[in-house]
């Protein structure tokens, strides 16, 4: 019997929402903006069997930033110019993802950490900063856990340390995921970004299936969370797909919020808690304002972010 129309319509919207939920709502990134210092330094990196396809914008001191699940590393077009005018930024495209090509191997966020591991010590790169969006944001918390000696400071926007994390509706827009919506999702920007720069974009509907098992996957790694000890900023839309109770509780686990900082500051933490208003996850990516808050976070003197570091 042949699925009703309405149902299939709304099956789509609900894929659609799920990939959304990953940060690759790219809306107005036609095309790719170069910052401000010049053209980026554009390489491929052997690194683990693939060839990941990254840029160098700006100099100083290194930012490692990681995009959304179906994205790029062109989605931070817009806040590039900004960030690499103190920082030397490197953009990487995920396995599978923009100018990377796919291999035979899961998706899975341990072993995109590995990759990032792998990238800097490619690059050379002893440590740095890392900044990740969504996906990007758990391929840095994970990197961080595994290899917390890289890690300088780290900034996680609109990320959970569990899928519950997520509101339930967009839990279940993510269990949706998957080669089904191939076809109806090339109506999407998120589709049009991948033609654009895919070396393969015959792979689209490879991507969305690795792409939905992975969203299905539980994980809660509160634990590993709890026992963080690198400098941490979380940002969240005050109108996020991740819960604000999710949120708050994520900065408590990094130590932050349980007690008062002091009038002499003695009581902060090495966590940091951003709620910027009137962002959602779809556009918290591309906003000033979490420019402004990372900046605020990354530049201030090393003190600033490491009294009270042992956590209660």
């Amino acid at each position: 019997m042949a699925e009703p129309r309405n149902h299939r319509a709304g099956t789509v919207r609900k894929l659609i929402a799920s990939s959304l939920v990953l940060g690759i709502l790219v809306g107005t990134l036609a095309a790719k903006a170069s910052a401000q210092n010049g053209e980026p330094k554009t390489g491929y990196a052997p690194i683990n069997g693939l060839h990941l396809y990254y840029e160098i914008h700006g100099s100083g001191e290194p930012l490692l930033l990681l995009h959304g699940g179906l994205g790029a590393g062109q989605m931070f077009s817009t806040i590039l110019p900004e960030l690499s005018k103190t920082h030397r930024v490197i953009t990487v495209d995920l396995q599978g993802h923009g100018h990377t090509a796919d291999i035979d191997r899961p998706f899975s966020m341990d072993a995109m950490a590995e990759d990032m591991a792998g990238l800097l010590n490619y690059l050379k790169i002893a440590k740095a900063d890392v900044m990740g969006y969504s996906m990007g944001g758990a391929v840095g918390l994970r990197l961080t856990l595994q290899h917390p000696e890289v890690v300088n400071r780290l900034v996680l926007v609109s990320t959970t340390f569990s899928r519950d994390g997520w509101y339930p509706e967009v839990q279940a827009g993510m269990s949706q995921m998957g080669p089904a919506a191939a076809e109806p999702m090339k109506q999407t920007p998120m589709y049009q970004l991948y033609a654009s720069t895919a070396p393969r974009p015959e792979d689209w509907p490879v991507l969305l299936t690795k792409m939905g098992e992975l969203l299905r996957k539980q994980y809660d790694w509160s634990k590993e969370v709890s026992t963080l000890r690198v400098p941490t900023l979380l940002v969240f839309g005050d109108a996020d797909a991740v819960r604000t109770a999710h949120a708050v509780h994520f900065f408590e686990l990094l130590g932050g919020g349980l007690k008062d900082g002091g009038w002499d500051r003695s009581g902060i933490s090495t966590a940091r808690l951003a709620i910027l208003p009137g962002l959602t996850h779809y556009n918290v990516f591309s906003s000033p304002a979490l420019v402004s808050a990372t900046l605020l976070f990354l530049d201030a003197p090393i003190s600033a972010v490491s009294r009270n570091a042992e956590k209660p």
